[in-house]
């Protein structure tokens, strides 16, 4: 995928999460598509997809993604975003977070995510939800 295509993805894929429906994050995976978040169980097919995505933005309703850039990695990509969202969802602290990290793309021949293994400091995050 060209440069040009790459940016035009991550823009169209940062405003999906933004859009606050899981469902359209999914459609940028492929129907076996993959994502794992820190080293965790991955989520795997549009649905598992979807359902991680939707935590997300059930935890954090007021959710915004900034994409900050992209790193090309070979035959891999490094989609590199900030996160800022207020934990008001269920049982939620209400404290805002603010990280950023990155997602490590593996792009089909379809133009779409075969796996993604996404990346932030943890530590840091636990660190802001708690408030400490």
């Amino acid at each position: 995928m060209s440069e040009s295509r790459l940016v035009e993805f991550a823009t169209r894929y940062t405003a999906a999460w933004c859009s606050r429906d899981a469902s359209r994050v999914a459609t940028f995976y492929s129907e076996s598509g993959s994502l794992a978040i820190n080293d965790g169980a991955a989520a795997v097919g549009r649905r598992a997809v979807a359902a991680a995505a939707q935590s997300f933005m059930t935890a954090y309703p007021d959710l915004v993604v900034k994409f900050d850039r992209l790193e090309p990695r070979g035959n891999r990509v490094l989609y590199h975003w900030t996160f800022v969202g207020t934990n008001t969802g269920p049982g939620g602290s209400g404290n805002q977070v603010r990280i950023s990290g990155y997602e490590d793309w593996n792009i089909g021949r379809d133009g779409l995510i075969v796996d993604s293994t996404g990346h932030y400091d943890a530590q840091d995050w636990a660190r802001q939800v708690e408030g400490r």
